[in-house]
C-alpha cells in the first residue's frame, strides 16, 4: 500500500520547523539559484516576478502528462504563475513571464490539493513550483493533516537550490525536473541563467539521493522517484549527448527519461534564427537513440 513521503513529517513541530526554515530563505530571497536577495516577505519581487503571494494560473485533472502520472483519472495539475527561468521559447509565457493567475493563500492551495484528490486524480502535480516552494511546503503540511494521501510531484525547470531541495525531503514523492541544456552558454542565451548545467546536475543528484529511481505500482502509476524531461531543440542546442551521459553515468543507468519532441518556436524564439523552427524528425530520432544506447528508461 502506498504511503506518501510527507507522512514521515506527521507531527506539527516537524512541519513548523521545515516551513520556518523555508520562509527564512525567502526573507532575502535565496529560494532558487538566482539568489536575488530581494525582500519578498515585504512585497518586493524577485527575478522570477513573484512576491510573497502564491499565484495559481489553473488547476484540474491533466491527461497530457506522462502515462505513469495520468492513469485513468488524470494527474492533479496545479499551474503556478511566474518562473525562475526566462526561456525565450516558453510556450506558457503568459503564466511564466507575465504572471497570469490568481493569488491564493496557503489554506486555499491546500484545499485545491484536496479537491483534486476528491476528483480521483492520482497525484498532485505542481508545475513551475520553484519560487513558491516555501508556501507549497506549508500547504502540503495543511493538506496532509486533512487527509491528503496521494503522491506529490515536483514538476520544475531543473534550476533548483540544493538548500531548498533538502527542505523538501520527505515531502516530495516524485521529482520531475527538466534537464534543458548541456552547455552553459546556451542556457545563458535562451534562459538567461549563467550556470544552468552545473546547477541542474547538483539538483538532480540531490533529487535522486532523496527518492531514487522511478517506481510504479501494480497499476503502472508512479509512486516515488526521479523522472527527467529533456526537450530536444533545433541544431542540438539542448546538448542531448551530454545530458544523456550525465544521467547514465552520474545519476543512474536506470533513470527514467521523457525525450520530448514538442518544441515549437513560441514567444521570442523568432529573435533567435537557430531555434526559429520546429525540430526535424532526424533530430528527435538521434536523441532517442542516444538515450536508448545509454540504457536509460524511456517513457
Amino acid at each position: 500500500m502506498f504511503t506518501p513521503a510527507y507522512y514521515k513529517l506527521n507531527d506539527e513541530a516537524g512541519w513548523v520547523d521545515r516551513v520556518e526554515q523555508a520562509y527564512e530563505l525567502m526573507r532575502e530571497c535565496r529560494v532558487c539559484p538566482n539568489a536575488c536577495e530581494v525582500r519578498r516577505m515585504e512585497g518586493e519581487r524577485g527575478l522570477c516576478g513573484a512576491d510573497q503571494n502564491i499565484r495559481v494560473s489553473s488547476f484540474g485533472p491533466h491527461f497530457g502528462e506522462e502515462r505513469v502520472l495520468v492513469g485513468r483519472y488524470g494527474s492533479g495539475t496545479i499551474f503556478m504563475a511566474h518562473c525562475n527561468l526566462r526561456c525565450v521559447f516558453c510556450q506558457n509565457y503568459p503564466l511564466s513571464h507575465h504572471g497570469q493567475g490568481e493569488v491564493v493563500s496557503e489554506e486555499q492551495l491546500a484545499e485545491i490539493m484536496l479537491h483534486l484528490q476528491d476528483r480521483g486524480c492520482h497525484n498532485i502535480n505542481l508545475v513551475t513550483p520553484t519560487h513558491f516552494a516555501p508556501q507549497i511546503l506549508a500547504a502540503v503540511g495543511l493538506a496532509a493533516t486533512r487527509g491528503l494521501k496521494i503522491p506529490i510531484v515536483y514538476n520544475c525547470g531543473g534550476y533548483e537550490s540544493v538548500e531548498m531541495l533538502r527542505l523538501l525531503e520527505d515531502v516530495v514523492d516524485i521529482y520531475m525536473p527538466d534537464f534543458k541544456y548541456g552547455r552553459a552558454d546556451v542556457g545563458l542565451r535562451l534562459s538567461h541563467v549563467p550556470d544552468y548545467p552545473t546547477v541542474a546536475q547538483a539538483a538532480l543528484r540531490e533529487m535522486h539521493r532523496q527518492v531514487g529511481d522511478l517506481t510504479v505500482d501494480d497499476r503502472g502509476l508512479a509512486t516515488r522517484g526521479l523522472l527527467v524531461r529533456h526537450l530536444v531543440l533545433p541544431n542540438d542546442l539542448a546538448g542531448t549527448a551530454e545530458v544523456i551521459r550525465f544521467l547514465a553515468e552520474e545519476i543512474s543507468p536506470a533513470t527514467a527519461i521523457n525525450v520530448m519532441d514538442q518544441y515549437y518556436p513560441h514567444y521570442q524564439a523568432w529573435k533567435h534564427p537557430d531555434i526559429n523552427r520546429p525540430i526535424y524528425s532526424e533530430e528527435y530520432a538521434r536523441a532517442v537513440s542516444l538515450a536508448r544506447q545509454a540504457g536509460l528508461r524511456l517513457l
